[in-house]
């Protein structure tokens, strides 16, 4: 097999001509070429007119050594990477336990954790405060719709985690072994196979909701007992070691014996994080994000980003990676940008707006929508409380609520009209895609002022490396405050510090930031809860 990279090919050229392009930059006959495979694809747009895929590519062909021979550095046999396995995928130990394993969440981070402990030998118990996927659709759509909110199944809670109604991306700044796991597993329950190719890979809320169903047919074939509307309660710790856990369901409270709990809850679970204090688990306050939602037409972005070859039909929709830091210390950047996709409502608890970005596996949305984001520390808050930042997130979805009428309408303003401090009266050219609806004004009554002046003097920065990102027509929707988790469940070497047997991983508990690296945290919480037991 051999390896080619760096292959530059025409935006114009469809994929389906890959093999023809490499046979002819190689001189061989195109029929030599006995199978091509994919390893990456991205795209380069640094140049507007030259817009072109990258590929690295690995192939099997006639006469390879002398192809190498006649290429020389550009070719290269493939030596295929080392893959991660569950470490302890044989441990099948003998357990004679009275008491159970149990993972907490449903989110990427537990699911894979449930999923390794599956494939090992213990099959656990899954509790999931929410409903199963199907259910959960259904639920939030009537919450778009309607402004019916279910505070136990909704866009953060339920089957899949909050990473269910977004755009799926797969992207992370972490470098782990597992990643290529994850990948891997995601594209056997369904997601589609690109994901092991592209550089920024994404599945879409469409495809993920399909992903999710597999995932659980998996884990329920392996042994695992899948409880949906079963929330954690109570931990019972005795001398620092976890003898149990309590939980509510719609049929009543019950006690689990329990000595190894894997707690993966997603950073929405604030009464989660209550229970926690008042148990005497050590958590932290941490650095966060809060902001709004930026929309713009689809279409302009991309032909800022790929210029006159934004028309071939070829590209996929553009997005874009903004990040500038003020003279005031904060940073403003942009997060989970969603092309093609809409801004909707994520609320969980009543009386409070909260939003975020979704898109769909084809990304063919009119407009494109990102996260605009101020950076927040535990110094903005008014205690030392580690609760602090959930009671700082809690006031803005609050004032949100309020400043969008009261029935979880978004409060929303121009770009141009929140530069000039004026109330927006109504949209121009681009349409906001929040449901219920947006209810125009002034952001500047919504958010804090550091937040507004933050976002204000980030605007222009920004413009100079996306033209048209400050475009007074562009619509900026309030309130997101669920980037990141406000909180931290310390921790060392993957169990809660001072407590035996409490794992807790993912994005709820501090240490993670999407669906990759929450998964691959709960592998690592699997691994480490499965060390103990040898």
């Amino acid at each position: 097999m051999l390896k080619l990279s760096n292959i530059k090919v025409p935006a114009a050229t469809g994929s389906g001509e890959l093999p023809a392009f490499v046979a002819k930059l190689l001189g061989i006959p195109r029929k030599d070429i006995k199978s091509l495979t994919i390893l990456k694809r991205s795209v380069d747009a640094r140049h507007k007119n030259d817009v072109c895929f990258v590929y690295s590519v690995v192939i099997t062909a006639d006469n390879e050594a002398e192809i190498i021979a006649a290429k020389g550095a550009a070719v290269s046999l493939y030596v295929p990477p080392e893959t991660y396995q569950f470490p302890y995928a044989e441990l099948k130990a003998e357990l004679n336990t009275d008491f159970s394993f149990v993972v907490v969440g449903a989110g990427p981070a537990g699911l894979f954790a449930a999923l390794c402990l599956a494939e090992a030998g213990i099959p656990c118990i899954l509790l999931e405060r929410g409903r199963p996927v199907e259910d959960r659709t259904l639920d939030v759509e009537q919450f778009w719709n309607t402004g019916k909110l279910s505070e136990r199944s909704n866009v953060q809670f339920g089957e899949g985690g909050a990473g269910t109604f977004s755009d799926g991306k797969l992207t992370t700044g972490i470098d782990d072994k597992r990643i290529a796991f994850v990948l891997r597993k995601l594209a056997e329950f369904g997601a589609p196979e690109d994901i092991l190719y592209l550089a920024k890979p994404h599945i879409g809320t469409d495809k993920l909701r399909a992903v999710v169903i597999s995932m659980r047919q998996a884990l329920l074939k392996l042994g695992c007992d899948i409880r949906f509307g079963h929330k954690l309660d109570g931990l019972q710790l005795e001398g620092g070691i976890l003898k149990g856990i309590d939980v509510t369901s719609d049929e009543g409270s019950y006690h689990l014996q329990t000595r190894h709990l894997i707690l993966a809850p997603g950073n929405s679970a604030r009464d989660t994080f209550e229970m926690l204090e008042r148990s005497g688990v050590q958590l932290s306050s941490k650095n966060f994000s809060v902001g709004v939602r930026i929309e713009h037409l689809q279409k302009n972005i991309d032909m800022t980003q790929y210029g006159k070859a934004s028309t071939l039909g070829t590209l996929p929709s553009s997005d874009y990676k903004l990040a500038v830091h003020l003279k005031n210390g904060r940073s403003v950047y942009t997060f989970c940008v969603c092309p093609g996709g809409r801004v909707i409502a994520s609320s969980s608890e009543a009386g409070q707006v909260v939003i975020n970005g979704m898109s769909e596996y084809a990304r063919d949305g009119k407009n494109i929508n990102g996260g605009l984001l101020v950076s927040v520390t535990p110094d903005d808050f008014d205690t030392a409380s580690p609760l602090s930042g959930v009671h700082f997130q809690r006031e803005l979805e609050k004032a949100a609520f309020f400043h969008g009428g009261g029935d979880y309408s978004a409060p929303a303003q121009l770009v141009g009209d929140f530069l000039a401090k004026r109330p927006s009266k109504k949209q121009a050219t681009v349409t906001p895609t929040y449901l219920p609806k947006v209810r125009w004004g002034n952001l500047w009554d919504v958010l804090p002022a550091f937040v507004c002046e933050s976002i204000a003097e980030a605007l222009p920065k920004m413009e100079s490396s996306v033209h048209g990102f400050s475009n007074q027509d562009a619509v900026l929707t309030a309130v997101e405050t669920r980037s990141s988790s406000p909180v931290r469940i310390d921790r060392t070497d993957y169990q809660a510090a001072g407590i035996q047997g409490l794992y807790p991983c993912g994005e709820g508990s501090g240490y993670a930031g999407g669906i990759m690296s929450a998964a691959v945290d709960g592998i690592r919480a699997a691994e480490a809860l499965c060390a103990s037991l040898l």
